[in-house]
């Protein structure tokens, strides 16, 4: 009798905590801490948090519903997802889209980790409290060294590669449910000890305080969209594959959507708490924009009692956010590479982290090509991997069907016949307006022209891999599942 391979059981989370903060680890990132209050600078303090909360629960929170419902309901990766409802063929290759659009995403994001970590190290050293230093010549020296950018993309990599050979439980929800605590509670603390300072009732009437007028710009509402959406990581495969390891009586509705943008907008919110009461204390500018974090709050710290702390604090706090959001958005790829090929997870983990380190080189020599993508990634990359998710769900499977079989499925939230237009009409038409809106900012422009490029050869390519794939006879047999030996 010929061996058959066998599989094991397919990999779960442990605990409802630890999918809770897996969901929340992989949505709090550099968005959260960095991005979210230098926008909400930009954007008249309250009145964006106003526009953030409104866009955040109309359109994320159903979005991330449908996207972990389609993990849970198919119990596979992105790839195995889109087989599962669209059969074998080449349409299984907008699964491949999600698949590169995450790698290309997470090859720019880890040297932004690499950025965090070398603050958190310096931060423990005091660095930003001795004598002589200056924010902006520190800044520039760390992007102007590009051994030093590669090596920390290199250990950014490593560590993320180290912890994924593991598993699911015993190393990616191991992790989470320390480094998201100890992230909220880094916050909080840093949170009370600027409330403690002079001025800083400034700082918390510019979060709280809305200046109306900003609500009747469109600009607001742009930021605040794209902050709701994209800080979420909707449409990005990452909760597709975190449901995929749902148990059996997990809750999607509270757990995969509700719970996790009110977490994911606290630690926004409190992060703003944060900076803001310091900030206005020693007389910074609040629209600072993106140095806000990495040259105006570090100018700060010399100038307040026990600033080094602080430092601390807020930098290892901030390498937490963007170091569990790595690891959730490098797991999209393992978990589908894994399950479509002969590897096994050690040998699946070492060659994605393996390719994101090499494409991320680039990235980590120049900030200005780390831009490029981002900008190029985060206008028209990522808006077209939510298109292929939530098209999927709401044209293919359809958004009644999924409601009932998988969302509504244990919930203790009833999610009722409103859901099926959301998914079905509205956040794809807000994704198509995103490109649109963009490629019209930008138009004739080299960020326009690398947009519309993976727009248009990202699917030939995702078509064209899996109609030859497919054709050969499809998935092929597996020795084990993904997830590891848990």
């Amino acid at each position: 009798m010929a061996d058959v391979p066998t599989k094991t059981a397919r990999a779960e989370w442990g605990t409802r905590f630890g999918f809770l903060m897996a969901m929340i680890g992989a949505m709090v990132g550099a968005g959260n801490i960095w991005r979210f209050p230098y926008v909400m600078g930009d954007n008249g303090g309250g009145a964006f948090v106003l526009a953030f909360l409104v866009l955040l629960f109309l359109l994320a929170v159903p979005g991330l519903m449908a996207e972990v419902a389609l993990g849970r309901y198919t119990n596979k990766g992105v790839i195995g997802a889109f087989r599962e409802v669209v059969g074998r063929g080449g349409m299984v290759g907008f699964g491949v889209v999600v698949i590169l659009v995450n790698i290309a995403l997470m090859s720019y994001y880890s040297p932004v980790i690499a950025w965090t970590l070398y603050y958190a190290v310096h931060s423990l050293l005091f660095t930003f409290t001795a004598t002589g230093f200056e924010a902006e010549a520190f800044m520039n020296g760390l992007f102007a060294n590009s051994a030093l950018m590669i090596g920390l993309h290199t250990v950014v990599m490593g560590s993320i590669a180290a912890i994924l050979v593991l598993g699911i439980r015993r190393g990616v929800e191991r992790i989470v449910v320390y480094a998201v605590p100890a992230l909220v509670v880094a916050l909080v603390v840093m949170t009370i000890r600027g409330l403690t300072l002079p001025g800083a009732s400034e700082g918390i009437a510019f979060t709280f305080g809305v200046q109306w007028e900003y609500l009747t710009f469109s600009d607001t509402w742009i930021a605040a969209l794209g902050q709701a959406l994209f800080s979420t990581g909707l449409g990005w495969g990452i909760a597709l594959t975190v449901g995929s390891y749902l148990r059996e009586y997990d809750d999607v509705p509270l757990g995969g959507g509700v719970f996790t943008a009110i977490g994911e907008s606290s630690i926004g919110i409190l992060a703003a708490l944060a900076i803001f009461p310091i900030v206005f204390a020693v007389g910074v500018d609040p629209d600072a924009g993106a140095g806000l974090a990495f040259v105006s709050l570090v100018q700060v710290f010399p100038e307040i009692p026990l600033g080094g702390l602080v430092a601390i604090l807020f930098f290892v706090g901030f390498f937490l956010a963007t170091f569990t959001s790595g690891l959730l958005i490098t797991e999209v790829s393992v978990t589908t590479v894994s399950e479509e090929t002969r590897f096994d997870r050690t040998q699946t983990t070492l060659g994605v982290c393996g390719v994101i380190w090499l494409l991320g080189i680039p990235s980590a020599y120049s900030v200005d090509v780390l831009d490029y993508l981002d900008f190029v990634f985060g206008n028209w990359g990522l808006p077209l991997a939510t298109l292929a998710i939530i098209g999927i769900i709401g044209w293919v499977v359809g958004p009644k069907r999924i409601r009932m079989l998988a969302v509504n499925r244990n919930a203790g939230i009833y999610i009722g016949s409103w859901w099926d237009p959301v998914i079905k009409y509205v956040i794809p038409a807000v994704m198509l307006f995103i490109m649109g809106y963009f490629a019209w900012e930008n138009y004739g422009t080299a960020e326009m022209i690398g947009g519309m490029l993976v727009i248009v050869l990202f699917p030939i390519i995702g078509y064209a891999i899996m109609s030859v794939v497919e054709g050969r006879g499809g998935q092929p047999d597996r020795a084990d599942v993904t997830g590891g030996d848990d």
